[in-house]
């Protein structure tokens, strides 16, 4: 038996490179995102009663590369350094038999303006351009298991202890964001305090710059111990 899909919309965020996207939903609160509805799924009365809800499930597709790329049974996930590996299915991996994903995000409520009808989210983990294939209400009673065990995936430790802006920089953000609607500066403090280097990079210490994509800026930073120093932010 096999089963075919069609998305109902699609994601447009800040993360135009899969470099930079957090490893989790909710830990970048200033990555705000929307779901573009196709124009058979765009009813506002399919949304009715979700105005009750703070929080909702995406299910998603891992389009880039996975749709193509295969499977894999073990995988190296980014929590263990990238040097241990786990059964797929006790990870979060995109390269899976069926390449779908879920996140958990806070919603925004609906917004319908010159590019149709779209749900607001925020602190999202998804690529710009990421098939959404169904929408559901976060249900705490349910969904929400505290006693529950996570294995390796613990806790995330913050890697940077500070992010600093040089002056072109902070000029860079006040070309790239004037109105500070996009939240440029706060979403690249966040995401650079994850620490978006893999794991494997701790190999390699003598590599200190690096850079990574939001919206259509390009952002530099170099890494001084546990301190993220943010030195351009430019126009790809």
């Amino acid at each position: 038996m096999s089963f075919s899909f069609a998305p109902i919309g699609h994601i447009r965020s800040p993360y135009t490179d899969k470099f930079g996207i957090p490893r989790q939903p909710g830990l970048v609160t200033a990555a705000e995102a929307r779901v573009e509805l196709l124009p058979e799924f765009a009813r506002e009365e399919a949304f009715k009663g979700l105005e009750g809800f703070s929080h909702v499930w995406i299910l998603f597709v891992f389009h880039e590369d996975c749709l193509t790329a295969g499977w894999s049974p073990t995988v190296r996930p980014p929590r263990l350094g990238g040097r241990e590996s786990v059964g797929v299915f006790a990870s979060r991996a995109p390269y899976r038999p069926n390449p779908i994903g879920i996140s958990a995000v806070e919603q925004r409520g609906l917004i319908k303006d010159a590019r149709g009808l779209a749900l607001a989210l925020r602190g999202v983990d998804l690529l710009d351009g990421t098939p959404v294939l169904d929408i559901k209400p976060y249900v705490p009673y349910a969904d929400s298991l505290p006693e529950a065990r996570s294995g390796f995936a613990t806790a995330p430790e913050i890697a940077a202890a500070d992010v600093t802006f040089s002056v072109e920089a902070l000029k860079g953000i006040a070309e790239a964001d004037p109105t500070g609607v996009l939240r440029l500066r706060a979403l690249i403090e966040q995401v650079l305090a994850q620490d978006p280097r893999p794991g494997y990079m701790n190999r390699y210490p003598e590599r200190r710059e690096f850079g990574l994509r939001l919206y259509d800026r390009n952002i530099r930073w170099r890494i001084d111990e546990r301190a993220m120093h943010v030195v351009a932010v430019e126009p790809i």
